[in-house]
């Protein structure tokens, strides 16, 4: 028999966004109920972005230990993938990261129910047997799963999502990545370095198809560099599994890749059928939840993080989740506000982007000065020398005179987006950005260049 509970708010899902709003909302003095059926963290701290940043981490070391025969004549370098296995995963240290988490929430005097929750109506979440009636509202932040693609053959094979990449304990001799977006350019560079056979299979024709061009065929030089086979315009049409290994049929190809794993990164979606958004009035077969400024999706309603369509990044829930507390406890301020979206892929070199790319800015109608000035040209990257590929990229709105979009890429591509950001987010005109003083020897530098080659 199902019991009614009351609380102020019920938080359903717990990744950095939903574990924020859950948290700070408690400490504020709220009954806070959060809902979690997996690790309280969400994607983010055990299979996404601090696991693989590690992944990265050993696989750009490798790197520059086999740039130093160019520099000094001498290095053996001998890659270990069960060290970096061992640090990167671990189910004992997941549960006590986890309990840690959950620990959290309630010495902030929250409660935490493990489960999936689902909407019931205005204000009212299930969670198994149990309702929880919302006196404030609901927060929804259960993030994204993987995309797999209706290719024949694929479903019911021991196919890989990133999850899985994480979690191996073995490096793979072999393996095909489907998808060469951001996720499978960086778990593809960071295998090859570990030594596995490597082969990135896009069905657009450049890698990272959604940043600039030029970051695209950096992407591929750079995973070229490291042993990747890239294929570009290229698409699955059957995946077969005998149980040593997967064989892939590329459309219009006869002879077909053959590869120990197969690692599908294609994408993600929001799973917003499960949510029972119908019973709020919300359409469950939508990519998103459409939400106001404040992060509202309804009366008493609101939603953070990659369920709303904004980008599938951490910083983008958490910055949300900021909104959303505010409004829930009744606080003013501004609506959200997307112009300066950043964003970094962390291949080796990194490429960081903000705001609008030229394609981007040129469909909406703008009239638009661009430039393109290579990291090697500046004094600090020919200082760096191996390993210093790289540029920067400016596009300007011509008419207000402001940036209204950039790319950072190089050895410390995300690091130097920064100051682009800002210049973006804040509206700061060129011309001032083009007196500013710009540190020397810094690939920061290079950005003054880029901005003298506006045309």
């Amino acid at each position: 028999m199902s019991t009614n509970e009351q609380a102020d708010v019920v938080v359903v899902g717990l990744g950095p966004g939903g574990e924020y709003v859950a948290g700070t909302l408690a400490e504020a003095g709220l009954d806070v109920v959060g809902v979690e059926a997996e690790l309280v963290g969400g994607e983010c701290p055990y299979w996404g972005c601090v696991p693989s940043k590690m992944m990265i981490r050993a696989g750009n070391l490798l790197a520059e230990g086999r740039r130093i025969p160019a520099l000094a004549g001498e290095a053996v370098v001998t890659p270990d993938w069960s060290r970096v296995a061992g640090r990167i995963r671990d189910e004992a240290t997941d549960d006590w990261n986890d309990q840690v988490a959950a620990d959290r929430l309630t010495a902030k005097g929250g409660r935490l129910v493990r489960g999936r929750g689902h909407l019931a109506g205005p204000r009212r979440v299930t969670v198994g047997d149990r309702t929880f009636e919302a006196r404030r509202g609901v927060v929804l932040a259960t993030g994204t799963r993987p995309r797999i693609p209706p290719v024949p053959g694929l479903e019911g094979t021991p196919y890989w999502t990133n999850r899985d990449a994480m979690a191996a304990k073995e490096l793979p001799a072999s393996m095909v990545v489907l998808g060469g977006g951001a996720i499978g350019v960086e778990l593809a560079q960071v295998f090859a370095r570990f030594k596995c056979a490597v082969t990135v299979i896009e069905g657009q024709d450049r890698l990272l198809s959604q940043e600039e061009p030029e970051a695209g065929e950096l992407a591929a030089e750079a995973l070229r560099a490291d042993g990747v086979t890239v294929l570009t315009g290229a698409r699955a049409r059957q995946v077969g599994h005998d149980g040593a290994g997967f064989t892939v049929w590329l459309e219009g190809e006869g002879e077909p890749l053959r590869a120990e794993r197969l690692l599908v990164a294609t994408g993600r979606y929001a799973d917003l059928a499960a949510l029972g958004l119908d019973t709020v009035g919300l359409d469950p077969t939508g990519a998103a939840v459409p939400t106001d400024g404040q992060l509202r999706a309804g009366e008493g309603l609101w939603a953070v993080g990659d369920i709303t369509g904004r980008g599938a990044f951490t910083h983008v829930s958490m910055y949300q989740a900021e909104i959303a507390v505010r409004d829930i406890l009744g606080q003013p301020g501004p609506d959200a506000d997307y112009r300066a979206l950043p964003r970094v892929t962390f291949t080796d070199p990194e490429i960081g982007s903000v705001g609008l790319t030229e394609r981007q800015a040129r469909e909406q109608g703008r009239w638009v000065r661009t430039s393109v000035v290579s990291i090697a040209s500046s004094t600090r990257g020919w200082i760096h020398g191996p390993g210093g590929e790289g540029f920067i990229k400016l596009v300007e709105d011509a008419d207000r005179g402001v940036l209204i979009g950039a790319t950072s890429a190089g050895p410390a591509g995300g690091e130097v987006l920064y100051g682009l950001n800002v210049a973006v987010h804040a509206e700061v005109p060129v011309d001032r950005l083009q007196h500013m003083i710009y540190t020397y020897p810094t690939f920061h530098r290079t950005i003054e260049a880029a901005l003298g080659a506006l045309r």
